[in-house]
C-alpha cells in the first residue's frame, strides 16, 4: 500500500503545508493587529474552501462513474493532463513566492480589514481553495492510477495531518523550518511524480481512441520483469512507470522531466542571489506593520449587523455541498428512477422512453407467459448494448447499459415464440457507445468446420505417434519411448479446444490420478500420464506394455468416433479461454507432472492450440472489437517467450527447478493473458437477437 500512498502523501503534505501556512499567516496577522474578533471570518473562508474541494472531488468521482468505458478513459486522461498543469504551475509559483509569501498575505489582510467581513472571508477562501482544488484533482488522478482508493486516501490523510502539525508548531514558534529548502525538495519530487501522471494520462487517451499509437510500444519488459513483484509495484505506484509503455508515454515522460526539471533548477540558481534583499524587504515590512499595530488596534471594528453570526458561515459551507449534490443527482439520479420495461410478445418495450445519456438501469419485467430473453439493440444493425437471459414470467431483473447518441430498441425473444422488436427511440447529447454485433447460429459454422479439419488431421498424426510409442515399449527401447512419449503427448495437448467433444476418451487418454482410490497404482489410471509415471519411475517394458496398448487403442477409437461426434459451435469461443485456464491450474502448478519435468513443454503446446483457435476466430473478433486480439497477441508472445526461455540445450527445465522469480513472472503473465482472453466468449456468444 505504501507505493500507492506515497504520491498522495507528498501532495497532501505539500499542499496542506501551503494552505496551513497561509491560514497561519492570516491568523497571526489578525492577532498582531488585535483583531481576534475577526478570526471566525477566516475560519468561514477556510471551511467554505474545504467544502468546495470535497464537492469538486465528489463531482469528479460520480461524473466518471456514469461514463462509458472509452469515455471514462478520455475523461481520466484529460483530467490527468490538467492535474499535471496545476501541479507544475504550483511548484514554480511556490518556488518564486516562498520568501515573500508572509508579506504578501499580510498586505492582503490589511486591505481586507479596511473593506469589511466579506473581503476577509473571500481572502481566506481564495487562498485555501486553490490548494484544495489542486489536492482534490491530483488525489482523484492518483486514485484512478492506483485502481483503488485506500492507499491514496490514507497517504493524503497522513500528509495533511502532518502538515497541520507542522503549521501549528511553526505558528507557536515551537519549530523552525527552512521553507525554501522544503518546497525545493518536494517540488523536485512532485515534478518526477507529475511526469508519471502525464504518461498515465496519455495512455488513457490512447486507450480511449482520442490519441493514436496505443500499440506502438517503446519497450515491453513483461517477459523479464514480474509486474506483480514488490519492486515493480513500488516503481509503478510512486513514479507511474510500468513494465510496458508506449512510445508516446516514454517521449512525453522524458521530455517533461528534462524540460521542467531543468527550468526548475535554473530558477533556483537564479534566485539564490536575491534572498538577502528579499529578507531585508520583508523585515522592513514587518517593522512597518508593528509600528502600525497601535493605530490599527485602536481602530474600531465595523459594527455587526443584525444578522445572526452563523448564517454566513453556514451558507458558505452548505452551498458547495448542495451544488455538488445537485450535479451528482443529475448524473446519478436516473438510476433511482429506473424505467420498468415490459417483456413479452404483445408488450415488448412498453414503458420505454428516450433515456438520458450515461449509465442507465432498466427494470425488465416479463409480462408474458413464456421464459424470454431480451436485448437492448441498435434497430438498424442489430448490435447489442445489453441483455437479460432466462427471464421467467412475472419476474423482474435489472439490465444496466451505457447510453450514448444513437437509436435504441428492445428485442424480446420468448422461448418457442416469435422475436419481437419494439419501437425505437433516438438519444442525443451523449458520447459514442460501442455495441456488440450479435453472433448468429451460422456465424461460427466456418470456423468450426476449419477447426474440425485441424483436429481430424491432428488425430491422424497422433495415432501414428501413439503406435510408434507402443512399438518402442514392445521392443523394450524405453529411452526412445521417453522421447516419443513427449512428441505424442504434445500433439494431443495442441488439440485442446476439442477436449469437450472427446467425452470419456479424454479421461482414458490423458486422465490424472487425482481422485482415484489408489492414485498412481489404481487400474483406472491410464493413458499418457500413466505411461509418463512408469517411464520416469523405472517400471519395466513388461509393466508398461498393457498401458501402451490401451493408449494406442483409445486413440484409434477417438480417430474413428470424432468425425461423427457433435461439437457445439458455442463451445468454440469458450475453449479460447479454457485451454489456458486449465494450463494455469494444472501444468503451471506441476499437478500433471508425473516425472518427466515437461510441464512447460505441455504449456507451449497449449499455447499453440489456443493460437490455432484464435486464428480461426479472428475475422469474427475483428468485426466486434479489433483491440481484443491486439492485447491477446501481445500476451501470447509474452507468455510464449517466458516458456521458451525454460528450454535449454539439455531439454526442458522442470517446473520445480525454475527460478522463483521466473515462475512468478510466468504465472503473472499467464494470469494477465487470461484476463485479456476473457471478453472473447461474451463477444462471440450466440444470441437470439441476431
Amino acid at each position: 500500500m505504501w507505493d500507492e500512498a506515497f504520491p498522495s502523501f507528498l501532495i497532501g503534505l505539500r499542499e496542506g503545508l501551503e494552505a496551513g501556512l497561509i491560514v497561519s499567516i492570516l491568523v497571526a496577522t489578525l492577532v498582531r493587529f488585535d483583531r481576534k474578533g475577526r478570526l471566525p471570518q477566516v475560519w468561514t473562508g477556510v471551511a467554505a474552501a474545504v467544502a468546495v474541494s470535497l464537492s469538486f472531488g465528489a463531482v469528479l468521482t460520480f461524473t466518471a462513474a456514469n461514463l462509458s468505458g472509452h469515455a471514462q478513459e478520455a475523461f481520466g486522461g484529460i483530467l490527468s493532463l490538467i492535474a499535471v498543469g496545476f501541479v507544475t504551475a504550483m511548484v514554480f509559483w511556490m518556488r518564486r513566492s516562498a520568501r515573500s509569501l508572509s508579506a504578501e498575505i499580510r498586505s492582503k489582510v490589511e486591505a481586507s480589514l479596511a473593506l469589511g467581513a466579506g473581503a476577509l472571508v473571500l481572502t481566506s477562501f481564495l487562498a485555501v481553495a486553490r490548494e484544495g482544488l489542486e489536492t482534490s484533482l491530483f488525489l482523484w488522478t492518483n486514485v484512478r492510477t492506483a485502481g483503488e482508493s485506500t492507499g491514496p486516501l490514507i497517504g493524503a490523510a497522513v500528509g495533511l495531518v502532518l502538515a497541520a502539525g507542522l503549521c501549528w508548531g511553526l505558528y507557536r514558534r515551537a519549530l523552525k523550518m527552512n521553507l525554501t529548502r522544503f518546497f525545493t525538495i518536494t517540488g523536485a519530487g512532485l515534478i518526477v511524480i507529475a511526469a508519471g501522471v502525464l504518461g498515465y494520462g496519455l495512455r488513457d487517451l490512447q486507450e480511449s481512441g482520442l490519441v493514436g499509437g496505443s500499440t506502438s510500444y517503446a519497450f515491453d519488459l513483461s517477459g523479464h520483469l514480474d509486474a506483480q513483484s514488490w519492486y515493480a509495484t513500488l516503481v509503478q505506484g510512486t513514479l507511474n512507470l510500468t513494465v510496458t509503455m508506449t512510445v508516446l508515454q516514454v517521449v512525453a515522460y522524458v521530455a517533461y522531466l528534462c524540460i521542467v526539471m531543468t527550468l526548475f533548477l535554473q530558477g533556483l540558481r537564479a534566485g539564490q542571489a536575491a534572498p538577502a534583499a528579499e529578507q531585508t524587504a520583508e523585515k522592513t515590512a514587518e517593522q512597518t506593520e508593528e509600528k502600525a499595530t497601535g493605530t490599527a488596534a485602536g481602530t474600531p471594528a465595523p459594527a455587526a449587523s443584525g444578522r445572526p453570526r452563523w448564517v454566513l458561515p453556514a451558507a458558505l459551507v452548505a452551498v458547495p455541498a448542495v451544488v455538488a449534490g445537485a450535479v451528482i443527482a443529475v448524473s446519478d439520479g436516473k438510476k433511482d428512477s429506473a424505467a420498468t420495461v415490459a417483456v413479452s410478445e404483445q408488450e415488448c418495450g412498453k414503458g420505454f422512453t428516450a433515456p438520458l445519456p450515461g449509465q442507465q438501469v432498466f427494470q425488465m419485467r416479463n409480462t408474458g407467459d413464456k421464459v424470454s430473453e431480451v436485448y437492448l439493440v441498435n434497430p438498424a444493425s442489430g448490435a447489442v448494448y445489453g441483455e437479460v437471459e432466462g427471464l421467467a414470467p412475472g419476474t423482474t431483473r435489472a439490465l444496466t447499459a451505457t447510453i450514448g447518441t444513437g437509436d435504441y430498441a428492445w428485442r424480446c425473444v420468448p422461448t418457442g415464440g416469435k422475436s419481437v422488436t419494439s419501437a425505437s427511440v433516438h438519444v442525443t447529447g451523449g458520447s459514442e457507445v460501442k455495441a456488440v454485433k450479435p453472433v448468429g447460429d451460422g456465424d461460427l459454422d466456418a470456423p468450426l468446420a476449419a477447426y474440425k479439419d485441424y483436429v481430424v488431421n491432428g488425430l491422424a498424426t497422433l495415432m501414428t505417434q501413439s503406435q510408434k510409442l507402443q512399438a518402442d515399449i514392445h521392443g523394450g527401447d524405453l529411452a526412445t519411448a521417453r522421447a516419443d512419449w513427449l512428441t505424442a503427448h504434445l500433439q494431443y495437448a495442441s488439440l485442446g479446444a476439442a477436449y469437450g467433444t472427446f467425452a470419456d476418451l479424454d479421461g482414458k487418454i490423458d486422465g490424472r490420478a487425482d481422485g482415484l482410490p489408489d492414485k498412481t497404482a489404481d487400474p483406472g489410471f491410464t493413458g499418457f500420464l500413466r505411461l509418463e509415471y512408469g517411464l520416469w519411475h523405472g517400471q519395466s517394458a513388461a509393466d508398461l506394455t498393457p498401458v501402451a496398448d490401451g493408449l494406442a487403442r483409445d486413440v484409434a477409437t477417438l480417430v474413428h468416433d470424432f468425425p461423427t461426434q457433435d461439437f457445439d459451435p458455442a463451445d468454440l469461443p469458450l475453449r479460447a479461454h479454457e485451454i489456458l485456464e486449465n494450463t494455469l491450474q494444472f501444468e503451471l502448478t506441476g499437478d500433471t507432472d508425473m516425472g518427466s519435468g515437461t510441464s512447460l513443454a505441455t504449456t507451449q503446446a497449449n499455447l499453440a492450440g489456443t493460437q490455432e483457435l484464435l486464428t480461426l476466430l479472428q475475422p469474427l473478433l475483428d468485426e466486434r472489437d479489433p483491440q481484443v486480439l491486439v492485447r491477446v497477441n501481445t500476451g501470447m508472445k509474452r507468455v510464449g517467450d517466458l516458456v521458451a526461455a525454460a528450454r535449454t540445450a539439455d531439454g526442458w527445465t522442470p517446473l520445480d527447478k525454475l527460478p522463483a522469480d521466473a515462475r512468478r513472472r510466468l504465472n503473472g503473465a499467464t494470469g494477465q493473458l487470461l484476463e485479456d482472453l476473457s471478453p472473447i466468449p461474451a463477444l462471440l456468444e450466440i444470441r437470439k437477437a441476431a
